[in-house]
């Protein structure tokens, strides 16, 4: 392990609401809450707001709804969260060649890979100008933690939150990992630290204490060697610029169970395009195509099937997944499908599926379409989402605030205005489209001051017993 704290670790604040938060000028500084609105929904993200109500990330939405019912409650906005984070991305990869995305709003650096730094002094300006240049260029903010290993990096994010710095000084790690709870450490879930608990070990530095052997003894080797070396502040995994891709999938949870088989199909049919449509983006092609369905009584199945060779050919993925769903029984009703594509390649390798597929004419592929969706019952009135964009021919851009009982209401504002008016109108109104999220920015434009939904930046030391705010 190196002797420098020079391995950054981002973790975005409350990220997707503070996306929200940001496009919505009526927003900030309310609870905001992301996820499913149905039922069965969960929550993806909750702002500072909202948290201050107990509600937090993978909770049911119906519980929060209790907790939080003054709320906004929004679906999410994937593209969006996807393109703010691409830009965040692209200026962590100005400081080094070696980023490792974790996730849309997380990553590791390796500040000494790209020359950003090589020491305390030169980490620390690293990271406060990161945060600088994230909140000119998004208008977001993002909790910086330095120090000479990813886990403990990590740790430092998790301290400097919100909207903050934190590094961990050279020699002090095993200090200042003593006191905290066995979970705080990478691989000890829910049942390792249960697990644990019972054999009366609660701390790291108890962990510590147990001695390898024990550890071994209660966890396996593999698991037992790696706990105790992290327990002792070691952990010697580097920063990977390229993470292998294993996987490609989709899935929906559905509020109602489907108990229609000619629904299911067209749903697996639906998911199947989807899913080629994230391989197409990533630039891949697969050979193995999995089904997922999940049934009424929470039991879940799972089928497969590999081609000859890897394709991304929507109409043989199409066919795979129909050709799976035969082998399912879907009597009593089905609560979640997905549809996926595994052993993937950077290439597609023709097989005899692929070219029967491409003797098809485009013409004949588009056609199969309406025929199909002729099958699927029209909705009786058009569907708006709380969150959703939209535009209207008088009033411009706005976004839905909620719809119901054949009326629409929206709150017309962007980005860069104060916020705006609130106007209800007819769910048919030919005068109100689906518009494309707006840019958090305007171009040229600097953010030079934090959002109203997060306190103001502070920058500490962690040196085993004590952070120190300026």
């Amino acid at each position: 392990m190196r002797n420098t704290p020079t391995i950054l670790h981002l973790d975005m604040d409350a990220f997707f609401a503070s996306v929200e938060q940001a496009s919505k000028p009526s927003l900030r500084g309310k609870a905001v809450i992301v996820g499913g609105l149905g039922p069965r929904g969960v929550v993806a993200t909750a702002s500072y707001e909202a948290r201050a109500f107990g509600v937090h990330s993978a909770m049911p939405m119906a519980q929060a709804r209790r907790l939080a019912p003054h709320a906004a409650y929004l679906v999410p906005r994937f593209g969006l969260y996807r393109s703010v984070s691409e830009q965040v991305m692209a200026l962590l990869r100005e400081l080094s060649p070696l980023v490792e995305p974790l996730s849309l709003d997380e990553a590791f650096v390796d500040l000494e890979a790209g020359g950003a730094a090589c020491d305390e002094e030169s980490a620390r300006l690293a990271g406060a100008k990161l945060r600088a240049d994230i909140l000119a260029v998004t208008g977001l903010t993002g909790s910086v933690g330095l120090a000479a290993s990813k886990m403990l990096a990590k740790i430092a994010s998790e301290q400097a939150k919100p909207d903050g710095l934190v590094l961990i000084e050279p020699g002090s790690e095993r200090a200042l990992l003593a006191p905290m709870p066995v979970r705080t450490l990478p691989g000890v879930g829910p049942a390792t630290g249960d697990h644990l608990r019972r054999a009366g070990i609660t701390t790291v530095e108890e962990l510590a204490e147990a001695g390898e052997d024990e550890l071994v003894r209660l966890l396996g080797k593999a698991h037992g060697h790696a706990l105790y070396a992290m327990a002792l502040a070691r952990d010697e995994r580097p920063v990977v610029a390229e993470r292998e891709t294993k996987s490609v999938s989709v899935e929906d949870t559905y509020d109602v169970d489907i108990h229609d088989r000619l629904r299911v199909g067209l749903e697996v049919r639906r998911l199947a395009d989807r899913c080629v449509g994230r391989l197409r983006g990533a630039g891949l092609s697969g050979r193995t195509i999995v089904l997922k369905v999940r049934r009424y009584d929470f039991s879940t199945l799972t089928r497969s099937e590999t081609l000859r060779g890897p394709t991304d050919d929507p109409a043989v993925i199409r066919e795979a997944a129909a050709r799976l769903l035969e082998s399912v029984d879907t009597t009593g009703g089905v609560r979640l499908l997905g549809v996926g594509v595994s052993g993937l390649a950077d290439y597609t390798q023709e097989d005899l599926f692929a070219q029967a597929a491409g003797e098809r004419s485009a013409e004949e592929d588009e056609q199969a379409v309406p025929e199909a969706a002729e099958e699927e019952p029209e909705p009786a009135e058009r569907q708006w989402r709380a969150g959703q964009d939209v535009r209207h021919a008088a009033h411009g851009h706005g976004w839905v605030q909620g719809s119901g009982l054949g009326r629409v209401t929206v709150r017309f504002e962007t980005p860069y205005s104060q916020p705006g008016r609130v106007r209800t109108f007819r769910v048919d109104d030919p005068d109100l489209e689906p518009a494309d999220p707006l840019p958090l920015v305007a171009d040229g434009a600097q953010v030079s001051s934090v959002p109203a939904s997060l306190p103001k930046s502070w920058s500490g030391t962690a040196s085993g017993t004590s952070t120190s705010r300026p």
